[in-house]
């Protein structure tokens, strides 16, 4: 049995837990105690940001400035470094490897028509989609200085790879500034808070993760619709925050590290270890989970909770359709 507060903590019920999961889709709850939760009715600090792919430039590699011809271009095109961005990919962001674009978006014409290394690179653009069986592709042509698909975040984000190890124990995940541009080889949360980061870094998201993602041959493949989407999340629990900063200052700890380094469960540095198996237990008592459950045993209740919040999704949904 579990109490839940109302926000004047002037009274409390009882419920169980699977009732408790019923009421937490329409209204919110943060945790206060063991097995003691308050009603939320402001809930931004709970809510949960959408997930997005990265942007996608199908431009044959003509946006794209790789690491070793960076400081050549722009030595001969000194004009466009300011239209030239750090890029990431699942690779990149886990392997610290450089990598850049020409990030034209808001590049007035009279500046692009000056800049003839990239001016080239947009004709290059331009026939390369003239060239595609695929009508979509040869529409953008008409604007070959821009990314096919724009969803690169205006705010930071957290970046999650679309594809990672299975050797490792936890999927490297992080924070990034809004000026590095992520392909669709990853997704981005943009607005995301340490609570966040926390969760889905946790041994309970994991173990989520390898039920339900794809596979690419023995890689997990992130899903943003069914992983991330399909996740129960748990009440919001304050520890969750402060274990999810002692991962980042541990990993601050190894600047020159790449995450390819710190999540090699062979290298793992001992203070990166001891900060996620702290966090891990505290996202286990923000669901009220033992500390002793087994995989299999988490992977049950996930879905569970999974079943019970989608069924009451749809309770709401269909009343929403009725009014």
């Amino acid at each position: 049995m579990i109490k839940l507060y109302d926000e004047n903590f002037s009274g409390y019920v009882e419920a169980e837990v699977k009732d408790f999961y019923c009421n937490d889709l329409p209204v919110y709850f943060a945790k206060i105690d063991k097995n003691s939760y308050v009603r939320n009715f402001s809930a931004p600090v709970y809510s949960i940001p959408k997930i997005f792919f990265g942007s996608m430039p199908r431009d044959g590699g003509n946006l794209i400035i790789e690491a070793d011809e960076y400081e050549d271009f722009i030595r001969r095109e000194p004009a466009a470094k300011k239209w030239i961005r750090p890029y990431v990919g699942s690779r990149e962001f886990i392997r610290k490897l450089p990598r850049y674009c020409l990030w034209l978006v808001d590049c007035p014409p009279n500046e692009l028509r000056k800049m003839k290394l990239v001016y080239e690179r947009v004709q290059a653009v331009k026939n390369f989609r003239l060239a595609s069986k695929a009508p979509s592709t040869r529409n953008f042509a008409k604007t070959p200085w821009l990314f096919c698909q724009i969803a690169q975040p205006k705010t930071d984000y957290l970046l999650v790879p679309g594809v990672s190890s299975e050797r490792r124990d936890y999927i490297p995940i992080g924070f990034m500034d809004a000026n590095t541009i992520v392909s669709n080889l990853a997704f981005s949360i943009p607005n995301a808070k340490w609570w966040h980061f926390g969760v889905l870094t946790s041994s309970v998201h994991m173990t989520w993760m390898r039920m339900t993602c794809g596979r690419l041959e023995n890689r997990y493949r992130y899903s943003g619709t069914i992983v991330y989407n399909g996740f129960p999340w748990p009440p919001f629990w304050r520890k969750v925050e402060r274990t999810a900063g002692e991962i980042l200052l541990a990993r601050r700890k190894f600047p020159e590290a790449s995450f390819a380094d710190l999540y090699d469960p062979l290298t793992m540095p001992k203070e990166l270890r001891r900060a996620h198996e702290a966090n891990d237990r505290a996202v286990m008592e923000a669901y009220d989970f033992s500390p002793r459950m087994t995989e299999h045993e988490l992977q049950v209740t996930l879905l569970r909770l999974y079943e019970t919040l989608s069924e009451l999704k749809k309770l709401f949904d269909d009343m929403d359709a009725e009014e």
